[in-house]
């Protein structure tokens, strides 16, 4: 049975559509707006982080983990995974609304686990808005676990609002 993602629980009728192919690949230069077009239909884009900084900076840390998944052409799903040598990272992760429900989400994230793990990495970490309580159920549905750290930032440079 499939993830409910407005309740976050287990619900009827809504089995993965398996039959969704999906083409994951590794971002090219032309994705740029279609990634960001994504993001703002995710609800991912945010004033103080500039998306195209955000890619640009990406790409010049592990490229090779921004990955794109395409149903019939269409960019669909992305994430941005990255490795600093202690812990990997998942940043990004992106499903567009009208395809999720269908296991893509748990497949881009297996993607990005895969090319991790490659890199010698043992442990994945991830950051959730406060209140997200559906990202939340996801991430628990393919197998992470609430830490018991406090998230902190600081800010080094300050985005131009997009």
């Amino acid at each position: 049975m499939a993830l409910d993602m407005k309740s976050g629980h287990r619900a009827k009728g809504l089995e993965p559509l398996t039959n969704t192919e999906m083409t994951i690949r590794s971002y090219l230069p032309g994705d740029e707006n279609a990634v960001i077009e994504l993001w703002r239909r995710c609800n991912l884009l945010r004033s103080w982080n500039n998306p195209k900084w955000d890619i640009e900076r990406k790409l010049k840390v592990n490229p090779e983990l921004l990955l794109v998944g395409l149903v019939d052409g269409k960019m669909v799903a992305m994430v941005m995974g990255g490795y600093e040598g202690h812990r990997g990272w998942v940043n990004y992760l992106a499903v567009d609304p009208a395809y999720q429900r269908r296991g893509l989400g748990r497949r881009i994230m297996e993607a990005v686990e895969e090319r991790i793990l490659a890199m010698g990495c043992p442990k994945i970490n991830l950051q959730i808005r406060t209140g997200n309580l559906v990202a939340v159920k996801f991430y628990e549905s393919i197998g992470y676990k609430m830490d018991e750290v406090v998230s902190m930032g600081k800010r080094l440079v300050e985005d131009e609002p997009f």
